[in-house]
């Protein structure tokens, strides 16, 4: 790697670059212990962020299971409630393309179900309701309040997530996979790699493959992925509408 990328947050809201910022510091303290690769940070103005240039690659199946492993190293190193975002960070945070990032709330919860039921699923149905999206539904409305009553919790702590782990926010490299673009948490372990699975492939499948190798996870834990899938569908749908309208009421119902 050399050389500097600068990436350009105009007309964002204020302090974009710098939460982005503080949620790449926050995951690269893990890689002390293990955890992914993170892109370092150079410089941090108030509508730039400037970046070590990656150059892509095509890692070998060694490097991208190497990197699965690194990833659930990366969740192990905590944090310090669901909810919370990194700790130079105060306020809520963003979640969503650069030229319309949305509030995400970092309130912090002793437990999940609450956590991703009240500041993640009844905050983006608001937004949704707000651009004229399921108006009269309650079907997210039962899913919160299953979440809120604990229905799907577990004993796991709160990992240290990445937060919008789509596919695209993995730079590959030859020798595996960096982090990019996050909006870091503390949350659930499955999100992340539901939402690598969301928009993955082959390559995210071989990824969660060998995290599931090291890490603790729920039992049935498959069949719990499109409850975290939940969250980022609903996101699409208030972003861009379509097929995720759909897509997130058909998910919602198998968990209402």
């Amino acid at each position: 790697m050399s050389g500097h990328h600068v990436k350009r947050v105009c007309g964002g809201p204020p302090g974009a670059t710098a939460w982005e910022a503080a949620g790449l510091a926050w995951l690269a303290a893990a890689e002390s212990v293990g955890g992914a690769r993170v892109v370092p940070v150079l410089e941090v103005t108030d509508d730039t962020l400037t970046l070590e240039r990656l150059h892509t690659g095509h890692p070998d199946d060694t490097a991208v299971e190497a990197f699965g492993r690194a990833l659930a190293a990366t969740h192990d190193a905590g944090a310090p409630a669901f909810g919370a975002g990194p700790p130079t960070w105060t306020g809520d945070g963003y979640l969503g393309p650069a030229d319309e990032l949305l509030p995400l709330p970092l309130t912090g919860h002793a437990t999940w179900g609450p956590m991703y039921g009240e500041e993640r699923i009844r905050h983006t149905l608001r937004m949704g309701r707000e651009r004229g999206l399921w108006p009269t539904t309650s079907l997210f409305d039962r899913v919160a309040d299953r979440l809120t009553a604990g229905d799907f919790d577990d004993d796991l702590p709160p990992a240290r997530l990445h937060g919008d782990l789509w596919s695209g926010n993995v730079m590959w490299t030859d020798t595996g996979g960096v982090l990019i673009d996050p909006a870091a948490h503390g949350g659930h372990r499955l999100t992340d790699l539901a939402m690598l699975l969301l928009f993955g492939g082959a390559r995210e499948e071989r990824v969660t493959s060998a995290y599931s190798e090291v890490a603790d996870l729920p039992d049935g834990w498959r069949d719990l992925v499109a409850l975290h899938q939940l969250h980022p569908l609903m996101m699409h749908a208030v972003l861009f509408g379509g097929h995720y309208v759909g897509q997130a009421e058909r998910t919602a119902h198998r968990y209402a």
